[in-house]
């Protein structure tokens, strides 16, 4: 069946009525209006022309045979392609009844018999227009769904193209985060994610009476040796190692970091006492003795470990964590290799230590040192034939500050040259003012102790030939004391040095000899003009033949290689005597006069003494 319209620019009005003037007098009227008209004089002609074309309007009369209007209103309303077509009934029934009825039926208006044709005209305009404003509408709605279909589309594939960038940019913070957060050599937690898990730790324990953690602080012994001479692929392999084996101790709820270079750190969480961390602690060190077979080297490994327990008093991790390396540098000093407990003494330490550090760079600044000196005995006529200058830190607030006290600090704070220079030029300047009297023999000399660390210095003979220089001293005048571990470090460049301080006069003088590597094949290859024995060989002499022979031995060893000897630590006639027994050099000690101010060290050189 065709149901299109036929000319969709010319409106269709089917007109049903058994009357052929009624039919035909309409159709005139409404065709000269420019309608198309189609007429049926029952339901059968009226059903066969809405199946043949569907009309855009249609006029229905009431009374009709066989089936009224009110029937082939409702027929046409309940079948599904005719249902939406406006039925105007046009009828001489004027009672109410019968209009209402026409409306409940499905009509959409209602034009009384006799009517008049403008007022016919009128009502199928309307009807139409509503039609078309209808149409309009479902047109506009059918583009509207179009568009909000096309545009969810759109949409939904924007939205899903931003969630692939929301999921895209997630993945590359995580992969950030992860980066920031972790070792990207050994993949574990770094310091900044260590001290987030060390912050919910300390809160933890605040809030929970019960809970307890610990912290480790690993640091590896030796590790620069192998990065040094295997390089730092080893280095890096080995470290990764490290990391491997230590991980072995943690379970989940711990937390293993490297903190940088060969540092590590360990978050032990939920534990009981102290033994289980010293167990944890101990067996670390067993593992870490064992041999690292690496891809090419095995190599050999062991660390110092500081111990923390978790404290809820602590304000801050970075606090845990200081005092757990201060107890890993015990460790240290107490010989490697080993763990050790931080006690809270040892903050207080640590804090002394710092403020002697930082005293001791304001009176490098403000010179506030002072140079004491010591008789050097000749033993065979007892006359003094020297002097060795120790230096005094005189501390505005404390007094006098032996040097065992900070010449360590100094050495590790890197003022230890400094200091060392001032010291020459100190001495030489006051040499210079003594050899101005004629009463103090020429061949006086005075020794001055260098640190290891000097030699590194690349000016060091151009400072001392500026001494020299400034204070016009005789070089022969001058003696340096030197350790055994300053000639074992560096040794070739060290060497020269001090063959070139030789061409210059100045005397050589190893000090405290026996104490340290005391290898007769390197004796050989240094120039120097004494050796010093340590007063503790001195000490215990007259206690036992052994120690007796040590003391015999070193002054042979220093004849046999046309070396003078020298004995610190003298305090007695019987250790001087003795002294003389074995043929030594030179002596000092208390038992001829402690280290004294430059003015009294002269007036002692004037009195001439005889001991």
């Amino acid at each position: 069946m065709n149901h299109e319209r036929l000319n969709p620019e010319k409106k269709d009005i089917l007109i049903i009525d058994d009357t052929p003037d009624n039919l035909r007098v309409l159709s005139s009227l409404l065709t000269k209006q420019g309608y198309n008209v189609r007429k049926a004089l029952n339901w059968q002609m009226a059903l066969i022309a809405c199946q043949t074309v569907l009309p855009d309007l249609i006029l229905l009369d009431i009374m009709m045979p066989e089936v009224d209007g009110y029937e082939i209103c409702q027929r046409l309303k309940s079948q599904e392609s005719t249902n939406d077509i406006p039925v105007i009934f046009i009828s001489a029934l004027d009672d109410v009844f019968d209009k209402v009825k026409a409306f409940a039926v499905g009509g959409v208006d209602y034009i009384t018999k006799p009517f008049e044709f403008e007022e016919v005209l009128i009502r199928i305009k309307n009807q139409l227009s509503l039609i078309s404003a209808r149409q309009e509408i479902l047109e506009l709605n059918t583009q509207l769904e179009i568009r909000v279909r096309e545009r969810t589309f759109e949409l939904e594939k924007t939205l899903h193209k931003l969630q692939q960038e929301i999921n895209e940019r997630q993945h590359l913070q995580n992969k950030l985060l992860d980066i920031v957060l972790h070792d990207s050599l050994t993949g574990l937690p770094n310091r900044v994610l260590f001290i987030k898990r060390l912050d919910k730790a300390l809160t933890r324990a605040k809030q929970e009476q019960n809970y307890q953690f610990a912290v480790l602080f690993l640091d590896c012994d030796r590790f620069k040796v192998v990065n040094d001479s295997l390089g730092h692929l080893v280095g890096d392999e080995l470290l990764v190692a490290i990391a491997r084996r230590l991980q072995q101790f943690i379970s989940p709820f711990d937390t293993l970091a490297r903190f940088s270079g060969d540092e590590f750190a360990i978050l032990l969480e939920n534990i009981t006492d102290i033994k289980m961390v010293t167990k944890i602690a101990d067996d670390i060190l067993k593992q870490l003795y064992l041999a690292f077979p690496l891809s090419r080297y095995e190599v050999f490994m062991n660390a110092s470990i500081g111990i923390i327990l978790g404290n809820k008093d602590y304000e801050k991790s970075e606090f845990l964590l200081r005092d757990a390396d201060t107890a890993m540098y015990r460790a240290k000093a107490m010989g490697r290799a080993r763990y050790h407990v931080f006690d809270p003494i040892m903050h207080q330490e640590a804090l002394k230590l710092l403020e002697l550090e930082n005293d001791l760079r304001r009176a490098v600044e403000r010179q506030e040192f002072i140079i004491c000196y010591q008789p050097i005995i000749n033993i065979k006529n007892r006359d003094i034939a020297g002097f060795e200058a120790l230096i005094r830190w005189q501390h505005p607030t404390r007094g006098i500050v032996p040097p065992a006290d900070f010449l360590p600090v100094a050495e590790e704070t890197g003022l230890m040259n400094q200091i060392n220079f001032w010291v020459l030029q100190s001495v030489c300047e006051t040499l210079c003012q003594w050899q101005k009297y004629p009463e103090i023999k020429q061949k006086l000399k005075v020794s001055v102790n260098l640190s290891p660390k000097i030699f590194l210095q690349t000016n060091f003979l151009a400072k001392v030939d500026q001494i020299l220089h400034d204070t016009q001293v005789d070089p022969r005048s001058l003696d340096l004391e030197i350790t055994e571990s300053a000639l074992m470090e560096n040794s070739d460049s060290v060497k020269t040095i001090l063959k070139e301080l030789q061409a210059r006069q100045i005397k050589l003088i190893m000090d405290d000899f026996g104490t340290g590597y005391s290898s007769l094949s390197y004796l050989h290859s240094f120039p120097m003009d004494a050796l010093k024995i340590d007063k503790s060989f001195v000490l215990r002499m007259l206690e036992n033949q052994q120690s007796l022979g040590l003391v015999s031995a070193m002054i042979n060893i220093a004849h046999s290689m046309g070396m003078g000897a020298i004995a610190e630590g003298v305090e007695t006639q019987e250790q001087l005597a003795q002294l003389q027994k074995l043929n030594c050099d030179f002596a000092q000690g208390f038992l001829f006069s402690v280290a004294i101010a430059p003015e009294l060290a002269l007036d002692l050189l004037l009195s001439a003494p005889q001991w």
